[in-house]
């Protein structure tokens, strides 16, 4: 299957990174990684992205803070959010700000490849 999706997964957490990727990459999708969120944010400004994941909680900003400056630099850019410890409120409102999903870690191999699936088709069809 040739690559022609770039996702991103922002993480501070090296394991999670590492298992999300091996997880994604059989999809067809080249995976970057980024640590914190402006690692994130220089990624996004060197690299055509088509899907952000990102951790709530990272060094130096939150995954919202990330979430907005990437929407402001590449509108429509779409993201999934996924957190061990958020609660429902937060998760609402990253969803009503945009978010593509918010998902709870750990989360499940079926459903991470799911969610990521369904938001690479809705907004960039189905691969070729």
């Amino acid at each position: 299957m040739a690559i022609d999706r770039r996702i991103l997964i922002a993480d501070d957490d090296a394991a999670v990174r590492v298992g999300a990727a091996e997880l994604l990459e059989p999809l067809g999708l080249e995976v970057l990684e980024a640590e914190s969120g402006a690692e994130a944010l220089t990624i996004v400004r060197r690299s055509r992205i088509h899907l952000a994941l990102l951790d709530m909680h990272m060094p130096g900003s939150t995954g919202l803070e990330v979430f907005e400056s990437m929407r402001a630099e590449v509108p429509g850019l779409p993201c999934i959010f996924w957190s061990g410890d958020a609660t429902e409120d937060i998760a609402r409102y990253a969803l009503r700000l945009g978010a593509s999903a918010f998902l709870k870690k750990p989360v499940a191999p079926e459903l991470l490849r799911g969610e990521v699936t369904r938001v690479l088709e809705h907004y960039w069809g189905k691969a070729s």
